[in-house]
């Protein structure tokens, strides 16, 4: 019998040409495992894909309404934002990636779970820190450090070899990682920081301030123990409010981020990111707390905030000193109860 390897599956491309590459280099029977944070449409006719590719069977597991509660909130209440404006939308949604991964590789007893990050990027730390906390027996494999090739191109012409189905061509395209807290660009010509990003043409969740109605939209945000729990007065779980925060954000022009960042790995990126609901949340909950926290309070969290932040944008979700900050940010949210009146117009 065959052991066997959990790839955490997308269906694009560098996840698709890695389904023939392990069966060739490991000898594994391939278990793809695509974990929905809300991704949309990108989900559509995985199953076939990951089967035709070589895999012996695909999960597709939903942790959005987790990913809000034990992820994204627990950010919020921190105010933890990255560099004074990254609001974590790729880094939030890894740890839960990670224990999805290892829940499939026991269930399946899987020897090793495989990524598709590149070695370039945050997400392979993120990833393996998170696996290796959960489940340090278990191998990890992460091909883009192993194999020979170089080049989109010449992955394309590894899938094609091998008879795989894409979706994408040859033309290029943005990197981009998309859930429901938020989407990112990376690439192209967003390389060069002299660039003024294409808002028109880039642009999913929302619309550019210029494009966004000369009309003001009214909302009332209500939250219990730094937690939000209403909109406009009608309960909601933390998902529906953010999914409908993305609509009335996206609508105002609210979110839009252009930055320079510091990447885990030593280099530096530039992003685009679209973070309407998110923004409005983490704006309504500081405006809460200038309320209801104390001077020394306020200020002390400030510093816990930034390393907060960095925390989840390291990969260091499952550590002591996580669990200790949010352990200290619980303590400061027992007072954060109120509602939050606020009035969206052009990006504002």
């Amino acid at each position: 019998m065959k052991e066997k390897v959990v790839l955490a599956y997308s269906g694009g491309l560098d996840t698709t040409a890695i389904i023939p590459w392990l069966k060739e280099t490991y000898g594994y029977e391939v278990v793809c495992c695509c974990i929905n944070c809300g991704q949309g449409e990108e989900l559509d006719g995985l199953e076939e894909r990951a089967k035709l590719s070589g895999a012996s069977k695909l999960y597709i597991e939903d942790i959005t309404d987790e990913f809000c509660d034990d992820y994204i909130v627990p950010c919020v209440q921190a105010g933890a934002v990255y560099e004074h404006k990254y609001l974590l939308g790729t880094a939030m949604a890894r740890p839960g990636i990670a224990k999805k991964l290892v829940e499939i590789a026991r269930k399946e007893n899987a020897v090793a779970i495989c990524h598709g990050a590149t070695g370039k990027g945050n997400d392979q730390i993120r990833f393996e820190l998170g696996i290796k906390a959960l489940a340090p027996d278990i191998k990890i494999i992460a091909p883009w450090r192993e194999w020979d090739i170089k080049s989109r191109e010449e992955e394309i012409d590894y899938a094609e070899a091998h008879n795989i189905p894409l979706k994408i061509t040859r033309e290029t395209n943005y990197s981009k990682d998309k859930n429901l807290w938020h989407l990112s660009h990376e690439g192209l010509d967003l390389e060069d920081p002299a660039n003024e990003p294409k808002y028109d043409e880039i642009l999913e969740m929302g619309v550019s301030p210029e494009q966004a109605p000369d009309v003001p939209t009214y909302l009332t945000l209500s939250f219990e123990k730094g937690v939000p729990v209403a909109l406009d007065g009608q309960k909601m779980s933390a998902k529906e409010i953010i999914l409908k925060l993305n609509e009335l954000g996206g609508a105002n022009g609210i979110g839009l981020v252009d930055l320079v960042e510091n990447r885990l790995v030593g280099m530096k990126s530039r992003g685009v990111y679209e973070t309407p609901g998110g923004t409005i949340l983490y704006h309504a909950h500081e405006a809460l707390e200038t309320l209801c926290l104390d001077r020394e309070t306020q200020h002390y969290k400030q510093q816990v905030a930034i390393k907060f932040a960095e925390l989840v944008y390291y990969g260091q979700w499952y550590t002591p000193l996580r669990q200790a900050l949010t352990a200290f940010v619980d303590s400061t949210q027992q007072t954060v109860t109120g509602d939050v009146k606020l009035k969206l117009y052009k990006g504002n």
